[in-house]
């Protein structure tokens, strides 16, 4: 675990004036972040604009109201969805009207289980050298929490979130934690992927992660269509690359007769 600053070195760290910035990405696609949180571990929040509901794809770490900060692109019902438990991609669904979560990590959520969320000071995951700025005066990570919430939808593999004009699928996809998932939508072969996939380092030794179950994940994911991933963390890209990382993981963890390496 990696060494804690003092006390005084976070207090003396300066209130920044913005917590979060936006990319647009398209006309119904913007990219949220929180720039002076640490990079590797800086989630990606995807709001969708649809026709008749707009989609938000994770809320972040919760310190600071998100809710405000996108007020003004809102302009009919929004629906907050967390592609998982963990701190950095849940961590502001409490503000939000209308919260999904599957099952699996539904409960989780509506205790406001930090453990599952990953942020106990003794897991070590919510540092203080990881805040570059505050996000408002007196922040400290002792007093870092994940804030309860009810979930107001549980989502289910199959599930299908109409917003009108798209309409995008839930697919369960486990491994990282019991209750991860991902929004793909079949037409434009659109996946929003949270934790599943993204070209960075994954993480399949948490906890909750298990490695079989994410092997099994991702040969379920070599047959998806896809011709753009929106992942959870790092950048966005494509389809040769999505096929990049999911043989490179596949052939790092698979184990030599594996029953999926068997010829039926």
């Amino acid at each position: 675990m990696p060494t804690l600053l003092p006390l005084t070195m976070m207090h003396s760290k300066a209130v920044c004036q913005s917590w979060f910035s936006t990319q647009k990405i398209s006309d119904n696609l913007y990219l949220i972040s929180e720039p002076h949180y640490y990079w590797w571990n800086r989630a990606n929040l995807w709001l969708i604009k649809g026709r008749d509901r707009d989609l938000l794809i994770d809320t972040g770490l919760g310190v600071a109201s998100l809710r405000q900060y996108i007020a003004s692109l809102i302009d009919k019902p929004l629906l907050a969805i967390a592609s998982h438990i963990h701190f950095d991609h849940a961590g502001g669904m409490h503000e939000f009207d209308e919260r999904a979560i599957h099952a699996a990590e539904a409960e989780a959520l509506q205790k406001g289980d930090d453990y599952e969320a990953l942020c106990t000071p003794a897991q070590g995951w919510v540092l203080e050298e990881h805040f570059d700025l505050l996000p408002y005066p007196g922040f400290t990570v002792e007093t870092y929490t994940l804030n309860a919430a009810e979930p107001t939808q549980i989502l289910q593999e199959g599930d299908v979130l109409d917003l009108g004009d798209r309409a995008f699928e839930v697919l369960h996809l486990p491994g990282h934690s019991p209750g991860c998932i991902a929004l793909y939508e079949p037409k434009s072969q659109d996946l929003f992927s949270g934790d599943v996939i993204y070209d960075g380092e994954l993480l399949d030794e948490l906890h909750c992660s298990d490695i079989p179950t994410y092997i099994a994940t991702y040969e379920r994911l070599e047959k998806l269509p896809i011709e753009t991933v929106y992942p959870g963390h790092y950048t966005f890209f494509g389809k040769e690359r999505y096929q990049q990382i999911i043989a490179e993981y596949l052939a790092a963890r698979r184990k030599p007769g594996c029953p999926s390496e068997i010829q039926v």
